[in-house]
């Protein structure tokens, strides 16, 4: 260093860069618009009801036209609402799935089809729950005793009215498991649970399966049982047989023979089957 250098006034350090935020990014117009509440407010009440209109649609009034298009979500948290448009045997139907009833425009602003061409594949398949009622004959099988009078019950307590499914799981036949409840007139009258109903008159038991058994809890499973116990020992619908008395030369004997229930004649006739399939 020379004697010059050392005569001359050292230079200021350059000025420290000051760090910018990223809205020093926004041009000022920007950011004086939304600096008022009321410039911003307005946007973001309008998204926060949109979305929420939006999620309320999705909860409570999209419609589901089968089973396959119910949300996961729905099981054991939700309820589904809508018309039984035919009843197939005595524990399960079809129904036209209609969110929100009348205060979303059923019966007088929107319709429930009535033709059969018109509800294809545009129904939910239930199966009540906790129950099992007779077998009809299909496939080559004969009836069951009391089939013919669960389904005609049935038809007469459900066909063509409102119900309310509180649905739990669907099944191997694609049909959604459900306690179903029906309001029958005089209307002030609580609704009434239909597999109950049909407990109630000896036509229907409780599911026997091991697995696959839904009643909705174990108070639901304790009522249907009890129920069912009730209506065995007043003799009703197909408990009736246990009590007929039988005849042995002009002497009268109470007949106490076990009625077959519908699971043990499911299970009959799948040995007969497999018997057939043998021989």
């Amino acid at each position: 260093m020379t004697e010059n250098d050392r005569s001359r006034p050292s230079s200021p350090p350059p000025p420290a860069k000051e760090d910018k935020s990223w809205t020093d990014s926004i041009p000022r117009s920007i950011r004086d618009h939304f600096s008022v509440p009321h410039n911003w407010l307005a946007p973001v009440a309008a998204a926060g009801l949109t979305l929420g209109l939006w999620t309320f649609y999705q909860s409570y009034l999209r419609r589901f036209p089968g089973t396959d298009h119910i949300a996961p979500s729905f099981f054991r948290r939700r309820s589904l609402f809508g018309t039984v448009t035919s009843v197939g045997d005595g524990d399960g139907f079809h129904m036209f799935h209609t969110p929100g009833g009348r205060l979303a425009g059923w019966g007088w602003l929107r319709r429930v089809p009535k033709d059969r061409k018109e509800l294809k594949d545009r129904t939910i398949s239930v199966r009540i729950a906790g129950i099992d009622a007779p077998e009809g004959a299909h496939f080559g099988k004969p009836a069951q005793p009391f089939a013919a009078e669960a389904q005609a019950f049935l038809e007469s307590y459900v066909l063509h009215r409102r119900v309310r499914a509180y649905i739990y799981r669907r099944d191997q036949y694609e049909r959604v498991v459900a306690t179903v409840y029906v309001r029958r007139p005089p209307f002030f009258f609580p609704r009434r649970d239909v597999g109950l109903e049909m407990l109630r008159r000896g036509l229907a038991t409780t599911y026997e399966g091991k697995t696959g058994a839904e009643f909705g809890g174990p108070k639901m499973e304790a009522l249907y049982k009890a129920t069912e116990a009730a209506a065995r020992k007043k003799g009703r619908g197909m408990w009736s047989a246990e009590k007929q008395p039988l005849f042995f030369f002009g002497m009268g004997k109470r007949h106490e023979e076990p009625v077959e229930t519908p699971m043990a004649f499911k299970r009959r006739m799948k040995s007969l089957d497999e018997e057939k399939g043998k021989g």
